[in-house]
């Protein structure tokens, strides 16, 4: 096809049965100029040839062949690493709607400044119009979007990541509507780089990068942003959790959704292999997801829960057979790598992958010398389809969701904060959320444990004022709900010598199970101003080797600390102003003044 034709693709052919869609990608291509435009079935035969091609000009290289099969190794621009917070802007009529949370442009302001960027960036290039759906194709939990790109590297990822092609394209054509997105790599220069959001338009406009977050736009873009907007108008939420399935010895199966910052272990618990006395026994953990959650109320009151993603977007450094073995062998074949090193006889290789194998290659294609830093870039990724996990549930196909029980938050904190608590109700399990953050180390600001509160996780991701976004959470607690039980977990708790108390990993399964006991109602737990702990005895400790003292610091309540700690968060929830729901203002001065007691 012309890329500056007026003429639309003929329907059957490439191109759309949807008039909305042709004229769309028309625009775009008369806006961008591209040599040729190829609409994406997702098959294999389509797949094997981007392949081919990014094989032979270097995109992607293929990695061994015995060891790992059909994967294949890419390298970033050395300036295109990572997500770009400063350059990601939320789009909306009004500044406010926004919020604080969010960088903010003018809509048409925004249009004008990106889409100079894009006058004529696709000369000499193919442009890909990508069809898409998060979520299972026939779920009605799922929606739907079309990326048009630059970069064949996006299309093979999207297919790992979402339902693309053929069916996503047939779902669009029924219901005729979709998210925009709009993506080219431009000259990859850091200083023509924006990632923007329109979303009372359903629009993403990404220029400069071909980066990850940046560039799928189905992820963070779409999955979070956008979706946050849709799921605020439609009655359901889009959240930045993963999804688990906690099977009892006894066949009965809870499904948990958690909600943690970066570097908090979210992958970790979502693959998460039980310890050796609860594996004979028989529990298992199932995968749903690891990194993203679409929850809307059932005809029963409950939450139903989607993964809109179909793979795995993960990052590779400390992944190993110790810290998460079912993420290892994931990866071992049909595996995009990232910026990660090369081994001698042409292995992936990262930091803290725990084995003996050393790298010859640096993430640049560089012989690697520690002096120069590290062979894996620290943000270094894998993407892979979550059914090679071997602890992948079907049920992530499941067009209905699945019932989530629990909710959890938590962050990384050294001290205060307990091993685990429940809160008192769904009002306070939105304080809860609200509240969460992480504590900072040295290496990364300077200082060490200042609090960066990142609400429900997702404080880069929400796509609208975390006031609005805190209200929204707040409505679903309506006559009938029978809304999840919430909780609070800290894997990190230090004793006074610097240590970690708790092991994590497949401990973390004994809390997961005191909150399906508390569930279920068969535990009872101990009542405190900040939310029930566990009693004595309550999380099974058998076989956990804890230095002295250490329970009683993980199980602790501080009543002192606490002050300081909800002094601090009514300070923040006064940022947010007005908007601010009263009823979250109320809670934290109902706890305030109970720890006063």
């Amino acid at each position: 096809m012309n890329a500056i034709s007026k003429d639309l693709p003929a329907p059957g052919s490439a191109g759309s049965t949807l008039q909305a869609l042709n004229q769309w990608v028309v625009d775009v291509a008369a806006l961008t100029r591209p040599d040729a435009i190829h609409w994406c079935d997702g098959s294999d035969a389509e797949n094997a040839a981007l392949v081919a091609k990014m094989e032979a000009d270097g995109t992607l290289v293929r990695l061994n062949e015995q060891t790992h099969p059909q994967s294949w190794l890419h390298r970033s621009h050395p300036d295109d690493v990572a997500r770009v917070e400063h350059l990601t802007l939320v789009c909306t009529p009004e500044r406010e709607d926004a919020g604080p949370n969010n960088h903010w442009m003018a809509p048409a302001q925004a249009h004008a400044k990106i889409d100079a960027l894009f006058d004529g960036c696709m000369r000499g290039r193919t442009m890909y119009v990508i069809p898409y759906c998060m979520g299972p194709i026939d779920s009605p939990l799922s929606r739907c979007g079309v990326e048009v790109t630059d970069s064949p590297y996006v299309v093979a990822n999207m297919r790992i990541m979402t339902r693309m092609g053929a069916p996503a394209l047939a779902r669009i054509e029924r219901e005729g509507s979709f998210v925009k997105g709009l993506h080219s790599i431009g000259e990859l220069d850091p200083e023509r780089r924006f990632i923007m959001h329109f979303p009372e338009e359903l629009t993403i406009k990404s220029y400069g990068s071909g980066y990850g977050g940046n560039a799928l736009l189905g992820k963070k873009c779409h999955a979070l942003r956008i979706a946050s907007h849709q799921a605020r108008s439609e009655g359901w939420l889009a959240e930045h959790m993963l999804i688990l399935g906690l099977e009892d010895p006894q066949g009965k199966t809870h499904y948990i959704a958690a909600a943690f910052p970066s570097a908090c272990g979210k992958t970790n618990l979502a693959m998460l292999i039980p310890p050796e006395g609860y594996r004979e026994a028989g529990w298992k953990i199932w995968t749903i997801g690891d990194d993203i959650c679409w929850m809307r109320p059932g005809a029963d009151g409950r939450l139903y829960a989607i993964n809109p993603e179909a793979g795995f977007f993960g990052v590779a450094p400390g992944t190993s057979r110790k810290s998460n073995p079912n993420a290892l062998a994931s990866i071992q074949s049909h595996t995009i790598f990232t910026n990660v090193g090369v081994t001698a006889d042409n292995q992936p290789w990262w930091e803290g992958i725990g084995d003996d194998r050393q790298p010859v290659t640096d993430w640049r294609g560089e012989p690697y010398d520690a002096a120069k830093g590290p062979a894996a870039h620290p943000n270094s990724r894998f993407t892979v389809s979550a059914k090679r996990c071997p602890s992948y549930s079907d049920k992530a196909e499941d067009a209905q969701g699945v019932p989530i029980s629990a909710i959890v938050f938590g962050g990384r904190r050294a001290s205060l904060v307990p091993l685990v608590f429940e809160a008192r109700d769904w009002t306070h399990g939105v304080l809860v959320g609200a509240a969460m953050g992480s504590e900072t180390t040295a290496a990364a600001t300077g200082a060490v444990g200042v609090m960066r509160r990142d609400p429900m996780a997702m404080k880069p991701f929400c796509g609208y004022n975390f006031a609005d976004y805190f209200a929204h959470w707040l409505s679903f607690d309506q006559p009938g709900a029978q809304l999840p039980k919430v909780f609070h977990v800290n894997w990190f708790r230090k004793g006074d010598d610097g240590k970690f108390l708790w092991p994590g990993f497949g401990d973390n399964l004994r809390v997961l199970e005191w909150m399906i006991r508390r569930v279920d109602g068969s535990a009872e737990g101990v009542e405190t101003p900040i939310g029930v702990l566990p009693q004595a005895g309550e999380i099974d400790l058998e076989g956990v080797a804890l230095a002295p003292g250490a329970r009683d610091m993980l199980l602790g309540f501080d009543r002192e600390g606490w002050r300081a700690e909800f002094e601090a968060l009514g300070a923040y929830l006064a940022e947010y102003g007005p908007r601010m729901p009263e009823a979250l203002r109320a809670e934290q001065q109902r706890i305030a003044e109970q720890l006063q007691g």
